[in-house]
């Protein structure tokens, strides 16, 4: 047995790690899971099928990240398994010192014809929070990966717009091993002019919505775009765009003056994506965020 190095050895004594790895298989006329793995304090509270789907409830059995706290998790999908995934609450993240933040990775994998959505509620920093958010997806021919996330500006019943430390938040999307999106987010509000022109202005609160598939085509950016301009919102509540990517996807991307408005938009244009690129009725999982 390999004796572990200096390095391995000080992060685990650095880091506090909770894994969670879930596989999913389509087996008859319904997806299952094939294999599932967690320790602490994250774990799968409840699934249940919805259609040709399977929902996953994820939830983290503590008040929230702290300094040091690392959470991974797996998601594969098997030959048209078809996974929604969603949490209980906020991903909170507590006061950390400088230079030992929390940390996540989601990593998915999606063979052929496999679908995944990803619908979470909202990321909350507290003051003083520094928190590292990583994506990775690889997906394969005729795979479908969608995600919803909104980000909070912090307790602002508490006074706590804006006082966070540090969000550094990355996502990464491969199709049949080839990179085809990344972008990267750093938001460091006391180094930073967050209500300049360009930045947040006067807006809280953001929502960004990702679908990748090589079904992606500009009919169904036109539908998004047509869901946005319904929208019940003023422009002093909501500023919302939508555009293909480089390949293979759409993104859209919101400010806005509340979480409800974030969470609305985000589930309207779930569930148009869902009807327009799959033919499904919207989920019974409820409200993005």
């Amino acid at each position: 047995m390999p004796i572990a190095s200096n390095t391995a050895i000080a992060d685990r004594e650095r880091y506090r790690t909770a894994v969670l790895d879930v596989s999913a298989a389509y087996r008859g006329d319904r997806t299952v899971l094939a294999g599932r793995y967690c320790t602490s304090p994250i774990k799968i509270a409840k699934t249940f099928p919805e259609d040709k789907s399977l929902c996953v409830m994820i939830m983290d059995a503590s008040p929230g990240m702290l300094k040091g706290d690392r959470y991974e998790m797996q998601w594969a999908a098997e030959a048209g398994a078809q996974l929604c995934l969603t949490n209980q609450g906020f991903t909170k993240v507590h006061p950390c010192t400088p230079e030992l933040g929390a940390s996540m990775e989601n990593r998915y994998r999606l063979a052929a014809g496999a679908c995944i959505e990803t619908m979470m509620k909202p990321i909350m920093l507290y003051k003083d929070a520094s928190f590292t958010n990583r994506t990775v997806v690889e997906l394969e021919r005729g795979a479908v990966w969608m995600q919803g996330e909104a980000l909070s500006p912090g307790r602002v019943l508490r006074g706590e717009r804006f006082a966070y430390e540090r969000l550094d938040n990355r996502i990464s999307v491969y199709y049949e091993g080839e990179l085809i999106h990344h972008q990267k987010q750093l938001v460091r509000p006391g180094r930073q002019l967050i209500a300049a022109p360009g930045a947040w202005e006067t807006y809280s609160h953001l929502g960004t919505f990702l679908v990748f598939s090589d079904r992606v085509d500009t009919a169904l950016l036109e539908s998004v775009r047509a869901v946005l301009d319904r929208l019940p919102f003023s422009s002093d509540q909501l500023y919302a765009g939508a555009a293909m990517t480089y390949r293979h996807g759409l993104t859209v991307t919101a400010a806005a003056s509340s979480s409800w408005i974030v969470q609305h938009m985000l589930k309207e244009v779930w569930n148009e994506v869902r009807q327009t690129l799959l033919h499904l009725q919207p989920s019974r999982i409820g409200s993005v965020g």
